[in-house]
């Protein structure tokens, strides 16, 4: 286990895929200095109680995923843009209120590999036309979005991640998805949604005046 910063945050980062923060607090800005000097990592955690911003440190879910920042740019209104992309799970063992912002003793978190390799190959394959449909639509809906299905990664735990990231969702189904121990069990559970998901999608989008699209988002 080691302790690492936390950022608290609205939204469910996943291993593998990209996070823009804009930075405005003196708290986190201590926080990305603290990173990159050590080359460290920080870990982002969807709220549980609280707010995002200002005020008191909010209480996160136990279960997150480290960020390293790939790159930074510093504003003229002091504010920062960082960019950075997820690397692994962890799961929370303890909260430490001793620096500005909240660190947290952290232990890297695994999913459940299925043995027959064959079986999480399997489940990603019918992933895959699910994922293609729902962002099919989506750019059908979106202005100057163009998808194209040969871009999406054929590993099935890339996929699933992609896939959880996209799909329009509450944060807190997103959270659960994180949270899911075991790799197949994950992919199913997606595939669950995405069966739910396309359908509902293109039905509001087919009821939709074109103007109110801009709901949509594929960030």
């Amino acid at each position: 286990m080691n302790e690492i910063p936390l950022f608290p945050l609205n939204t469910v980062l996943f291993p593998g895929m990209p996070i823009n923060l804009h930075i405005f607090e003196p708290r986190y800005k201590e926080m990305i200095r603290y990173c990159l000097e050590t080359q460290s990592p920080f870990g982002v955690v969807l709220i549980r109680e609280g707010d995002e911003a200002l005020g008191p440190l909010a209480d996160p879910y136990p279960i997150g995923c480290t960020a390293q920042i790939t790159h930074m740019e510093q504003l003229e209104n002091d504010h920062l843009d960082v960019f950075a992309v997820g690397l692994e799970r962890f799961h929370i063992h303890g909260l430490s209120y001793d620096q500005p912002y909240l660190t947290g003793m952290i232990e890297v978190l695994p999913f459940e590999m299925d043995h027959d390799s064959q079986h999480l190959i399997q489940a990603g394959t019918r992933l895959r036309p699910l994922v293609e449909r729902y962002l099919a639509v989506l750019s059908e809906a979106a202005e100057e979005v163009e998808f194209d299905s040969t871009q999406l990664p054929n590993d099935p735990m890339a996929l699933a991640y992609l896939a959880a990231t996209v799909v329009q969702i509450p944060a807190a189904q997103k959270q659960e998805l994180l949270a899911t121990g075991e790799a197949t069990e994950l992919l199913a559970d997606i595939r669950t949604i995405y069966q739910r998901e396309v359908p509902l999608l293109r039905a509001i989008l087919q009821h939709s005046p074109h103007d109110e699209m801009g709901m949509f988002s594929l960030n």
